[in-house]
């Protein structure tokens, strides 16, 4: 089915077409990458989406593309090279990028033939890389104009470091986690000029260069201004007055290392204070002028704090868990806070353009209630560092001549002859944040980017509503000249698992969609996911979720082989004077079509799912159906009868096709003889208004079935045991034309002559009280019937009791409204009603 969608153009944009467009460019995945479940998920969304506009008639683009991985990719194939015996540093730059592309050849896109098993109705005649020549210009011109303008700038600044890759990391390239550690106090200084300080890592102090306390701390306040001596390495470093330092935590006094922790580094630049690096980039020590120069810092720890408690410095030891961030690519190794030489985006206008944009109106947050986290990340960025020291991505298009001369080549610009370019590459995040633009042909004026531009909706996870879509908004926003990226930005939460805990391969729940799709259908797995979906919050999901999904479409492929199979049709028109039960499946799918329909423009994706799954199970196929048996057999309904379920039936696999659209297609090609449902109309309404007679009639004959059944469930009649039954009051409550329909659906017959029934059950309903007289002779549990009974005479006579409590109170009657006491007196009537009436079945009862 998808190669045919493919090849008869269904999900290729025109961009020559007078249709309204409706574009959504795919939040890139990397090209390392499979399908996990949080791709299934977003795509799951954005096709629905997706689907429903092109049913609408709109021009859709759904842009597809791939992200270069810069880190990720980088990582594999140093670990390929290591394999072999090597690494990149003698390989050389030109080979390993050419490694990279062979490795991106050979295993990258594997995401791309999973993405159309899931059914994505991408175009892919307009498919992109973030490192394709077009993207490369793009990427080029932007740096440009950023330096140009002055808001791109080199400066030495506390980054994260990896000492494995040899590289900054980017904030969503780090996780912190909580690990075992030490907490050391060392007590710097000698007799009235000492001070203790704590901490976790005792190498760092190798790099102090003061010791901070708070303005107002009274034990601390002598010691203001004075130079005290540091241990291991016997430098005189100052003590300082900081406002940033909390008295109460711990000793009340900070070591204060600049060049390698980002509070101190702030600390430092505050008070003018050197700032040394003693650690090289491989994450040993270096430059510190002492014996620890040249171990690991893991083994620099160790030995300096052996050296500190040799020297009787140490105050205290203990325990001490705290959160370290990690590498989330290699070996998930610490990062080391570094002070370093880096390229710098100032962000300043440019988060705030991408603030104002929100406030305005000009672009919706959905849903609403995340907007303070858009605010409370735009209003207070820091510069964002695009540098990486790695060679897989856009190398950053700077070159520094002979006598420190700096220049920024555009695209098509060279530089002066013997100028040597910067060795760095552009943080990933750089190129994906152009990436609503740079896919439609920016920064040429194509046809594309008039017509797709701004693009309809942005839908991604709220986890990285920071990372990529503050960094797509300010780019677009300052490349486009103020005009947005997106109209709207709709949120998802994180896919959890059943019980709502977070995925982790370390705890063993994670879960692979591919399987799913293997196990339970493509069709089914995209309805379990979208089930779940309520925007902005997270989606717990397990098996049993796609097996109900697995089974609902079970249930809707045989609902249409029995419509199929008795004739029916879309195309028959609908009967003049429908039946009650035509009328209210009628009055019910508009109300559904509409309910639906509103839920999807709102992103209420599980609302909207629940909606047709209720519909479908519980209202057409558990009722309807059911109806229409009989009317089937009768010439008079049969043939209006056969309209209506063809109708139904092709209105919700219409309203069903964005969720679930391999299912639909078979069902709709079935049910109408059309080539495909991919582009057929989407449904506005039915044309019938609801019948609220015929509404309230059915709702009326459901309850009076369903008590009925609850009777013989209790009284563990055989499902499949016919019973002789009187019903009394069909008429009066306006369900005469039901009889039997109603003896059908409860496996009623009519009674003899000679009837003694053995058993009542009495329904109100909106039209009055039906009461349905049974003969369960040898079928009844006389101790159930007798207890059912008991309670129903006990609930009747406290019914009553408080009925009479109120009624023989003078001051109540005096005082309360007359239609209060008007409708007591009618509550204690009915109560003494049915006392009478239980207490008679009762004595009825066999012994």
């Amino acid at each position: 089915m998808y190669d045919r969608w493919v090849e008869a153009g269904y999900f290729t944009a025109d961009n020559t077409s007078d249709k309204p467009p409706f574009c959504i460019v795919i939040p890139p995945p990397n090209v390392t990458g499979s399908l996990h479940i949080g791709h299934a998920f977003e795509h799951t969304l954005i096709d629905i989406l997706v689907r429903r506009r092109r049913m609408q008639g709109y021009d859709t683009l759904w842009l597809p593309g791939m992200d270069h991985a810069s880190i990720a990719v980088h990582a594999l194939v140093e670990r390929a090279l290591a394999a072999e015996g090597t690494n990149r540093r003698e390989l050389g730059r030109a080979a390993f990028i050419d490694r990279s592309w062979e490795w991106k050849a050979e295993h990258g896109g594997a995401i791309l033939a999973q993405m159309r098993r899931l059914g994505d109705s991408v175009d892919w005649s307009r498919e992109r890389f973030t490192m394709d020549e077009g993207s490369n210009q793009a990427v080029l011109t932007m740096f440009k104009r950023l330096y140009d303008d002055g808001l791109i700038y080199r400066a030495e600044r506390m980054v994260n470091w990896s000492p494995e890759m040899r590289s900054v990391l980017s904030d969503v390239e780090v996780e912190h986690k909580d690990v075992d550690g030490e907490l050391v106090s060392i007590r710097y200084g000698d007799g009235e000029d000492s001070v203790v300080v704590a901490t976790t890592r005792v190498e760092t102090m190798l790099g102090d260069t003061a010791v901070a306390v708070h303005p107002d701390d009274e034990r601390y306040r002598h010691l203001i201004g004075r130079q005290i001596e540091l241990p291991l390495v016997g430098r005189m470093i100052p003590v300082v007055a900081d406002e940033h330092v909390d008295p109460a935590f711990g000793t009340g006094a900070l070591k204060i290392t600049p060049a390698h922790d980002p509070n101190d580094f702030e600390i430092g630049r505050r008070h003018g204070l050197p700032m040394p690096t003693i650690m090289d980039e491989t994450g040993h020590i270096a430059g510190s002028g002492t014996e620890f120069d040249g171990l690991d810092r893991f083994a620099a720890r160790s030995a300096s704090l052996t050296a500190v408690r040799a020297q009787g410095r140490i105050v205290a030891e203990k325990p001490h868990r705290h959160s370290v961030g990690h590498a989330q690519r290699g070996k998930f190794e610490p990062i080391e806070p570094r002070l370093s030489l880096q390229w710098f985006v100032k962000v300043g206008p440019l988060a705030k353009a991408a603030g104002d944009a929100v406030r305005s109106g000009d672009v919706v947050v959905h849903p609403k209630e995340l907007e303070p986290r858009w605010f409370a990340w735009v209003d207070n960025m820091h510069d964002w560092c695009i540098s990486r020291q790695l060679w897989w991505g856009h190398r950053i298009p700077v070159w520094y001549g002979p006598g420190g001369e700096v220049v920024c080549c555009g695209p098509g610009e060279e530089p002066p002859a013997g100028y040597v370019q910067d060795e760095d590459v552009l943080d990933t995040w750089f190129s994906s944040g152009l990436w609503p633009f740079s896919t439609l042909g920016w920064p040429e004026h194509t046809r594309d980017l008039e017509k797709y531009y701004p693009t309809s909706v942005l839908v991604t996870g709220y986890d990285i509503l920071f990372f990529w879509v503050a960094r797509m908004m300010m780019l677009g926003l300052y490349a486009m000249e103020g005009v947005r990226p997106f109209d709207t930005i709709a949120l998802h939460g994180m896919v959890r698992d059943q019980f709502g805990k977070k995925m982790s391969k370390t705890v063993g729940n994670t879960v692979d969609p591919n399987e799913w799709m293997d196990v339970y259908g493509t069709d089914a797995t995209r309805f379990a996911l979208a089930r779940v979906a309520n925007p902005g919050v997270d989606a717990p999901i397990g098996d049993d979720n796609v097996a109900a999904a697995r089974n609902f479409g079970t249930k809707l492929w045989n609902a249409a082989r029995f419509a199929l199979a008795n004739g029916a049709s879309p195309a028959l028109p609908l009967p003049s004077a429908p039946t009650d039960a035509d009328a209210w499946i009628l009055g019910r799918l508009q109300e559904v079509t509409a309910q639906v329909d509103a839920l999807l423009e709102d992103f209420q994706f599980a609302k909207a799912t629940e909606a047709l799954y209720h519909f479908t199970w519980d209202e057409l196929c558990d009722w309807y159906l059911e109806l229409a048996k009989p009317q089937l057999a009768s010439a008079g309904t049969a043939e209006g009868t056969r309209a209506v379920l063809g109708h139904v039936l092709d209105v919700l696999v219409r309203l069903l096709h964005p969720v679930s659209p391999f299912l639909t297609e078979a069902l709709y090609q079935a049910l109408t003889g059309a080539e495909t449902v991919v582009t057929a109309p989407w449904p506005t309404a039915v044309g019938v208004p609801v019948d609220t007679g015929a509404a309230r009639r059915i709702a009326d004959l459901q309850t009076l079935v369903t008590d009925v059944r609850r009777f013989r469930t209790e009284q563990r009649v055989p499902d499949k045991r016919r019973v002789a039954a009187r019903l009394v009051g069909l008429d009066e409550a306006g369900l005469g034309a039901h009889r039997g329909a109603i003896g059908a659906l409860v496996r009623l017959d009519e009674p003899a002559a000679e009837f003694t029934p053995t058993a009542t059950v009495e329904v109100a309903l909106s039209g009055g009280t039906v009461v349905v007289e049974l003969d369960t002779s040898g079928a009844i549990d006389v101790a159930a019937e007798r207890s059912r009974l008991g309670r129903d005479l006990a609930a009747a006579q406290k019914e009553l009791d408080q009925a009479a409590k109120k009624l023989d109170n003078p001051a109540f009657v005096a005082k309360a409204p007359a239609h209060v006491v008007d409708d007591i007196r009618g509550r204690q009537a009915k109560a003494a009603a049915d006392l009478e009436r239980i207490t008679a079945r009762l004595e009825a009862l066999p012994t």
